[in-house]
């Protein structure tokens, strides 16, 4: 069976949205963070500065993706260089059996 009108084409498309239960009425939509360093000029990322790094890094140690920190993508690089350049120079472990933080 041909469909060939666009009500036809509807139809069935209604019918198999009801059929699997499937409806798109509301979107939901979340509003994207601001990055923190594009919002506050004077923040510099700095490898020596641990503070201001651990909230970029879970708890396992592992650096948090950008679309879960709301940084933007320049400042999410800087981040993560500087996370790699603390961690070689021992100031932020590389995982969780490692020592704390000490801060």
């Amino acid at each position: 069976m041909r469909m060939g009108s666009y009500r036809e084409k509807k139809e069935a498309k209604e019918k198999k949205e009801k059929r699997f239960g499937q409806t798109r009425k509301f979107q939901l939509s979340t509003r994207r963070r601001q990055c923190r360093f594009c919002a506050d000029k004077k923040l510099v990322i700095d490898y020596k500065d641990a503070k201001l790094l651990q909230p970029f890094m879970s708890e396992r140690g592992r650096i948090i993706p950008r679309r879960i920190s709301g940084n933007c993508a320049k400042h999410q690089r800087d981040v993560t260089t500087a996370v790699k350049r603390a961690r070689i120079l021992a100031i932020i472990p590389f995982t969780t059996s490692q020592l704390p933080l000490v801060i």
